[in-house]
């Protein structure tokens, strides 16, 4: 799939996102190998701590249907939907991503206008912790 699709159903997904407290809406598309693109968007609570990110809603929606294998995932986000600059998946979310994905798992960061960074896992997680370091597989 071009990374310009995969853009697109992340800006769709950031519609879905609840934000009654930032107003930050970010969204998310996860693409499986087999094809399949699994959705996310940000999930507040008034309590912050629960707050759910796109890129962990796409992923665990993913998992729970069975999908273990990640190509890339694109994530936009902006005040009031608004997407102003490309930003990274926070620490927890490369986390999750390096539990299911390798280092070349490419992360579309997307940016005003049709613009995007691409960077690959192992760029945004240097030295990262993997299931192979905890696990010895």
């Amino acid at each position: 799939m071009a990374p310009e699709k995969l853009i697109e159903l992340a800006k769709e997904a950031m519609l879905r996102a609840y934000v009654p407290y930032s107003g930050y809406k970010v969204g998310a598309a996860l693409l499986c190998a087999d094809g399949t693109v699994y959705q996310g968007c940000n999930i507040e609570n008034a309590a912050y701590g629960p707050t759910n990110c796109a890129e962990r809603t796409a992923f665990f929606r993913a998992v729970y249907d069975g999908h273990r294998d990640f190509v890339s995932i694109a994530v936009c986000g902006g005040k009031d939907g608004v997407i102003t600059g490309a930003f990274p998946p926070c620490g927890v979310c490369r986390q999750v991503m390096r539990e299911f994905c390798g280092d070349d798992f490419v992360i579309y960061m997307v940016g005003a206008g049709n613009s995007y960074e691409a960077r690959t896992l192992a760029e945004i997680l240097p030295f990262s912790f993997s299931p192979a370091e905890h696990m010895g597989i």
